[in-house]
């Protein structure tokens, strides 16, 4: 395992790291604890040490998962989890320090931690980001010991850059990936000026990336990548980085033709996003513990070329940028 410093938090943590949407099983499956502890076990059994969660995710039961193995645990593992997405309707309104502070409290409880190392805003209304009393909120919660740091998980680049404004804000979790590359052109240097953490989300492509979808493979009815293709239930971009489908799986066939002897084609897609010092750490999910596995086989996999870098962003510019890169 190699290690990035996560911006001004100074946290050392894992480059490849853990997101926890579908720790206890597949999406549609309901939460089976067992699968959650072996997951995250053979997670950190391998080296990772940041583990990314929500209060939403699974109703609460990601994050207590999370808190019992971490809490089982010998080494120091960070965790970060987001809040703000339980406000229903997700509307700009619904946002209120005091709202937000019981989020918190409750995610301590859950995960049976004193301090969170990490809270994050979970992809709010864009309106949010310009209103200071809620980022100043997480200043008096550092101060109460709930939190050691604030960062945003963002839908947009626009926001991103506004949310960086703020001089609390620690790391942004943004999609970023080969086939969603506009934050690494404005975002990532004024992030770097920053010191700011980047965390790179979505790093496969709800799948797509690692090549074993086609056009016959179907999905079940509670998963986002059947009923939110076209953002019917939340942000398209969040569903295979808002890319149509079929012209996903064209551009996958044309990865494929450049590595044909590759066995597996999710790492060479995480090993692109390596290749970007900016980033401080990518957190693929896995509902598996042979997922976990498959996305530490980065380290297996030979270091790509420049020529082999630059032919795999050809396939982006040719097929996919034209549809998506000013939309996020």
């Amino acid at each position: 395992m190699i290690y990035r410093k996560l911006g001004k938090t100074n946290f050392n943590i894992s480059e490849i790291s853990l997101g926890t949407w579908q720790v206890g099983g597949k999406w549609g499956s309901g939460f089976d604890d067992k699968t959650a502890d072996e997951l995250l076990n053979t997670a950190i059994d391998n080296g990772i040490n940041f583990i990314d969660t929500a209060d939403v995710y699974e109703n609460g039961l990601s994050e207590t998962a999370v808190g019992r193995i971490v809490r089982s645990r010998s080494e120091q593992i960070f965790v970060a989890t987001k809040c703000g997405r339980q406000i229903n309707p997700h509307v700009n309104e619904g946002y209120t320090p005091k709202v937000l502070q019981k989020f918190v409290e409750d995610s301590l409880k859950r995960t049976g931690l004193e301090t969170l190392d990490l809270i994050q805003l979970h992809c709010p209304p864009t309106e949010v980001y310009y209103r200071p009393e809620i980022f100043e909120l997480f200043d008096r919660l550092k101060d109460q010991g709930k939190i050691l740091n604030l960062g945003v998980s963002v839908e947009k680049v626009e926001e991103a850059l506004k949310a960086i404004e703020y001089s609390n804000v620690t790391t942004v979790q943004i999609i970023f990936n080969l086939f969603r590359q506009r934050p690494s052109e404005l975002f990532f240097s004024e992030a770097k000026k920053k010191d700011i953490g980047i965390i790179a989300r979505v790093p496969l492509a709800s799948g797509l990336l690692t090549g074993k979808f086609d056009s016959k493979t179907t999905f079940e009815p509670q998963d986002h990548r059947n009923f939110n293709r076209n953002g019917e239930a939340f942000d398209k971009g969040e569903t295979f980085s808002g890319i149509d489908y079929e012209l996903g799986l064209k551009a996958v066939e044309e990865l494929k033709a450049l590595f044909p002897e590759s066995k597996n084609l999710a790492a060479i897609a995480l090993q692109w996003i390596l290749s970007f010092d900016e980033v401080s750490c990518i957190i693929p999910g896995a509902s598996k513990t042979e997922h976990v596995l498959s996305n530490l086989s980065v380290y297996d996999t030979p270091k790509l070329t420049s020529e082999q870098i630059a032919a795999m962003n050809k396939i982006y510019t040719n097929l996919i940028k034209p549809s998506v890169h000013q939309l996020w």
